[in-house]
């Protein structure tokens, strides 16, 4: 047919019409190519004018637009963070809309850390250091976003089709946009940014949990009243791998602690001396946890050195162990091993609180996990045996060394009264579980405490607040 047309009066004419036509379909359908990384260098800002280049400086109160509009895409990038510094990278954005993703390393300080997804998935520990060069991917496919730091995947995230978001949230939603960058304080530096547009039936292979029901969802709506959600306790063990605590974490949007026991007697991984302890570190320093370590049983202290410690975030203890009134080493979650012995239960109780207030005032741990927790023929009269006078002291000499008292949601202890006492003195707290194996739930009591009563942002702990590593070590039980 197009050789007739060559054939034909005009066929000049003619050529030069599908030649324009096809430039045309082109402009508009052919220069979008997929699965092509193009560079993203051209950049353009309302307060500074326009801008091309591999490297591009964000200042506080500046925001520079990228050339394009994007839909599914993968974006990737190396950032520079200097001290206290942030900045947020926008997509699927016209300034305002859209989502955002936090640049910011540091201190685990409460702040929002690099890879965050603003306000639906908050990250409180970076896997990135300032003043260093660091790799980040950002993606979107159909309704799954994706942000990696450092190769390791930190957000996963599905848009469910009924979110949840808050007036000043609205329009946190996919659908597509510019991207920009926005100063928030101090430099932060983005260079060699790579786009690759998707098709729109691609998926996320990675995305293998449902999403969210978010109506119905606490997690979210804390996250987007930039509550720090943080489950501290979080052991690897009854079938939990951390593979499996990786992909939960991201779906459920709570960040997780994961901590190992540091001594003997505990169930689960168990580290003896220094050097597992680094060992450990090593394995999981570049997972997207809070490294945690718990010393367990009453030697701890005098079996690792504060050095070998230290390299954790943070570390915890409880008084789940006690010498007991015979000096016998007694478990007391093993009923089994809890002896009365001729003595009344209100005064082995009284026994318990002196233990609890010895091994605080000898141990520098962070937090006390499992506050207040007794034995299990003793637990119905939990109001009973725990007397203001015994709370007091207990929540005395947590003021004295400044520990933060855990919200157990796993055993839903200290009561709320208890909570409600020591939020009046000033003690900070954390979430844990403690859980016994992979099935676990989702910190609904210490939710529910946040709520019943009162906490805000500023009651919470962080490992920027520890002063562990200042305390003495003593050796105060003669084994």
């Amino acid at each position: 047919m197009i050789k007739k047309m060559f054939d034909s009066a005009g066929s000049s004419h003619m050529y030069v019409v599908l030649v324009a036509a096809a430039v045309c379909v082109y402009s508009f359908v052919g220069c979008v190519r997929y699965g092509v990384a193009e560079p993203l260098d051209s950049f353009s800002s309302p307060e500074l004018g326009a801008q091309r280049g591999s490297e591009i400086t964000v200042t506080a109160g500046t925001t520079w637009f990228a050339k394009g509009d994007y839909e599914n895409f993968v974006l990737t990038g190396q950032a520079f963070t200097k001290p206290d510094a942030e900045a947020v990278l926008l997509f699927h954005s016209d300034g305002e809309s859209g989502y955002e993703v936090k640049f910011r390393n540091g201190a685990i300080d409460g702040t929002q850390k690099s890879g965050s997804l603003v306000a639906v998935r908050n990250l409180y520990r970076s896997l990135a250091e300032d003043s260093k060069w660091f790799n980040f991917e950002i993606a979107v496919r159909g309704h799954n976003i994706s942000v990696l730091i450092e190769n390791t995947e930190v957000v996963c995230y599905t848009e469910p089709e009924s979110p949840y978001r808050t007036a000043e949230y609205s329009n946190r939603l996919l659908s597509h946009g510019s991207v920009a960058l926005r100063g928030v304080q101090g430099e932060v530096m983005f260079r060699n940014m790579q786009m690759t547009r998707l098709k729109g039936d691609v998926r996320n292979e990675n995305d293998t949990m449902p999403a969210a029901d978010e109506q119905n969802n606490a997690m979210i709506r804390l996250q987007q009243r930039n509550f720090p959600v943080i489950d501290y306790h979080i052991h690897l063990k009854g079938g939990l791998t951390k593979e499996m605590a990786h992909a939960m974490s991201m779906n459920y949007g709570i960040n997780y602690g994961v901590a190992p026991n540091a001594g003997e007697g505990g169930v689960g991984r168990m580290l003896a001396d220094d050097k597992e302890v680094y060992e450990y570190y090593e394995e999981v320093k570049d997972m997207p946890f809070l490294c945690g370590v718990q010393g367990e049983g009453r030697k701890w202290t005098s079996t690792f050195s504060q050095e070998a410690l230290g390299v954790f975030d943070y570390l915890f203890t409880d008084a789940m162990t006690i010498v007991d009134h015979k000096g016998r080493l007694s478990r007391i979650y093993r009923p089994e091993e809890v002896y009365y012995d001729g003595i009344t239960k209100e005064q082995y109780m009284d026994h318990l609180v002196d233990q609890t207030v010895k091994i605080f005032t000898n141990e520098p741990a962070d937090i006390y996990v499992n506050p207040t927790y007794l034995p299990d023929d003793m637990n119905a009269d939990y109001a009973k045996y725990w007397t203001d006078e015994r709370i007091n002291r207990v929540l005395d000499v947590l003021v004295q060394y400044d520990i933060a008292l855990e919200i157990n949601a796993r055993y839903k202890i200290p009561s709320f009264d208890i909570i409600r006492k020591a939020k009046e003195r000033g003690i900070k707290f954390t979430f844990g579980t403690n859980n016994a194996d992979a099935d676990f739930g989702r910190l609904e009591y210490s939710l529910e405490a946040v709520e019943k009563c009162g906490l805000t942002a500023d009651d919470m702990w962080f490992p920027s607040m520890s002063v562990r590593r200042s305390r003495p070590v003593v050796i105060y039980n003669k084994w």
